[in-house]
């Protein structure tokens, strides 16, 4: 089983997406599995949910369950399967619950600010 520990992320945390910051978060969660970077988990009521739109895509993962997608609309764009979140997670990772996680790339930045 790969090692999963969460800790609260120092400072605040953003996602930045079309030129509008989605997120922004005191109370983010660092999640850090196996030997992957570590991911960052925002609070719901620190996202802006109205430029997520849910998706058809899910995945199972053996560690913290059945994740939902959420695709982000921006005014210039969307970008499909942008971020994930497990609805019900395994009670290892209970924390991760209500919590929203995004793919920092090129159109999605995820930074400490």
């Amino acid at each position: 089983m790969a090692k999963i520990t969460i800790r609260k992320a120092d400072g605040t945390w953003s996602v930045r997406a079309g030129g509008a910051v989605l997120a922004e978060s005191r109370n983010a969660l660092e999640l850090t599995e196996g030997d992957y970077p570590f991911m960052i988990y925002f609070p719901r009521e620190d996202i802006a949910m109205a430029f997520l739109d849910e998706s058809e895509q899910t995945s199972h993962c053996p560690f913290k369950g059945d994740a939902r997608y959420f695709s982000i609309v921006t005014k210039s764009q969307t970008l499909t399967n942008a971020a994930w979140s497990y609805e019900a997670p395994k009670p290892d990772v209970a924390e991760i619950k209500d919590h929203i996680a995004f793919y920092a790339t090129d159109n999605v930045a995820v930074e400490r600010v």
